[in-house]
């Protein structure tokens, strides 16, 4: 079974036509000035793997798609406020002291 992927790029390419998967597959990389075998490679991160594609072209990526903000993301995003990290640290640094 194939790992699954960090990103819904090949899901959204999945959904065109063959006429307009091509077209998207010549476009894109053009429009996020990258390299086709990098936009190639984008499609085929796995969640588990270290690299990832820099946020701003994630956006780009969200746009090309109409997609909302990280909604190309294959995977939940713990998001925390600032409130929320500093009373954890802090709840952290007394559990040490003690």
């Amino acid at each position: 079974m194939e790992e699954p992927r960090k990103y819904k790029i090949e899901e959204e390419m999945n959904k065109l036509n063959l006429k307009n998967y091509k077209a998207a597959s010549r476009v894109i990389p053009k429009h996020l000035k990258i390299a086709f075998n990098t936009f190639h490679n984008y499609r085929k991160l796995p969640v588990n793997g270290k690299a990832d594609i820099p946020y701003a072209t994630v956006r780009l990526l969200e746009g090309i798609f109409g997609m909302k903000a990280g909604e190309l993301a294959n995977y939940p995003i713990e998001l925390k406020s600032l409130d929320t990290l500093i009373r954890e640290e802090a709840c952290g640094q007394e559990e040490e002291q003690k």
